[in-house]
């Protein structure tokens, strides 16, 4: 494809867009923002949470991730299902009993302001730089396709998307989100079916053909318990999983908000287990799709994408799809997909952003009527420019992108583990003052201890186990602040 054709694409892509928020953002009001009035349909919000789940990351990176370590991703997805269990059996009956805007607003009646603001503080440096690393991906993927050659800068392609984002968000924002979630979702999946069913084609395979091959069987490995020192260990990968889902999803005011958009906790309950169970099927797709890659690659003697010096697995994907010959069919979703992947996850990050620094810490719902609808764009606004400038920053940064973001989450997002865990398992109160300090001790102490020579610790690689340590460190914290 051409660069025109391709701009023509996104073009095409973004009116759509547009149009979903025309019809669906008529009501302009915070209820209809932060909670599109509860009344969002359970399997449009499953559907949607697919491709919010999932994103840039997944749609580049985990194809990327064969070269590596095979399968193992799957240990973790299944560690997800028994997370998304706990959200539906624990947590959302909380939040729908309280009758919540932002999930932090559980802490503030459970131990206080200061344990509120917190949690919404750690949300906020979570998701920011979450978002920030997801786009910064698929932002890198359409800079190497088209806007490079046509002499566009990095920049420039990262303040045109969010311009674009905060277009089709302004006005609707959750209640649209709801509805271009599912389109996004549907247009990634799309491009996945279509790249293994034209890569099968190719290698003159089925899809059984190649599940069954000794070229997959040498990428397929799944379960991996012979070395508890490493990366993919089972035991890692599955427990840290249950971590990962509960705290970046039932956590999470960007995925929960979605959540509470459903009419009924029954209906919230149908959307989690039902998003939950596909995910499993989705991933394993996703995971062909990057043996099947890998496998072309060396069939055709592809070299890994190589960019200012270092190999890019992450970049494999499209640079078959966009400068192989399976046909213009792939390339015109692998585009399409990589737009849905890139915007999938940024704009509800957006809306997420704007409505718990809104309700979180300016104590929207508190001002008079005339007053609320001003400021929320306003936010709306300065988080746009907040993304910019991190998504910019990361672009010096190195590593791989998967890496890199669960490692920061497992960070910044245990001190919400360990707050939520405290109160929902225990009864006592706290001094509520202190908690900041407990939240920011226990981030440093897990960093430490993730940080020790291998004089100490050996051979042993830390990966997703790094959240449920900083986890507990927070509950053992807030046990040395309880009231006598």
């Amino acid at each position: 494809m051409s660069a025109t054709q391709i701009i023509l694409l996104i073009v095409a892509y973004f009116i759509v867009l547009i149009l979903i928020s025309y019809f669906t953002g008529k009501e302009d009001s915070n209820d209809a923002f932060f909670k599109a009035n509860k009344s969002a349909p359970w399997y449009l919000v499953a559907f949607g949470m697919i491709g919010a789940s999932l994103s840039g990351v997944t749609f580049i990176s985990v194809p990327g991730m064969i070269g590596g370590q095979q399968f193992a991703y799957m240990q973790g997805v299944f560690g997800f299902f028994v997370g998304y269990l706990f959200i539906l059996f624990v947590l959302l009956p909380i939040y729908y009993k309280l009758n919540v805007t932002s999930i932090y607003q559980y802490l503030e009646q459970r131990f206080g302001v200061v344990s509120y603001k917190t949690g919404a503080f750690f949300f906020l440096l979570s998701r920011v730089t979450g978002a920030s690393f997801r786009l910064f991906l698929v932002a890198l993927a359409m800079q190497y396709i088209v806007f490079e050659s046509i002499g566009v800068p990095f920049w420039a392609t990262v303040v045109i998307s969010i311009l674009l984002i905060w277009i089709y968000t302004n006005r609707g924002g959750i209640k649209t989100i709801v509805w271009t979630d599912t389109l996004q979702t549907l247009a990634m999946l799309t491009s996945v079916g279509v790249a293994i069913f034209l890569i099968n084609e190719k290698l003159d395979w089925s899809y059984i053909e190649f599940l069954k091959s000794d070229e997959f069987s040498l990428r397929g490995q799944i379960f991996f318990f012979d070395d508890p020192n490493s990366t993919t260990y089972f035991w890692k990968y599955f427990i840290g999983g249950i971590f990962i889902a509960i705290a970046m999803t039932g956590l999470d005011q960007d995925m929960m908000q979605k959540n509470l958009t459903c009419k009924t906790p029954e209906e919230s309950k149908k959307n989690m287990f039902t998003m939950a169970t596909l995910l499993v099927f989705v991933n394993f797709f996703f995971l062909s799709l990057g043996a099947l890659l890998f496998i072309y690659a060396d069939k055709f003697g592809l070299q890994i994408p190589v960019v200012d010096g270092k190999t890019r697995t992450d970049l494999l994907f499209p640079e078959i799809a966009m400068n192989q010959d399976l046909g213009m069919g792939l390339a015109v979703t692998f585009i399409i997909g990589l737009i849905a992947a890139a915007y999938s996850s940024a704009d509800s990050a957006l809306t997420s952003l704007t409505t718990s620094f809104s309700v979180d810490f300016l104590n929207i719902e508190k001002l008079p009527i005339e007053q609320q609808k001003p400021l929320r764009k306003k936010v709306h606004i300065g988080v746009s420019i907040l993304l910019i400038i991190v998504v910019i920053v990361f672009n010096s940064l190195e590593g791989n992108v998967v890496s890199n973001l669960f490692k920061f989450a497992t960070f910044t997002y245990g001190p919400l583990l360990g707050l939520f865990a405290f109160g929902i398992l225990t009864k006592y109160q706290i001094k509520d003052k202190y908690v900041w300090i407990i939240g920011l001790l226990s981030i440093l102490i897990t960093f430490g201890i993730t940080s020790l020579p291998e004089s100490i610790i050996g051979n042993y690689k830390f990966h997703w186990e790094i959240l449920p340590l900083n986890g507990l460190i927070t509950f053992l914290g807030l046990i040395l602040i309880c009231r006598k």
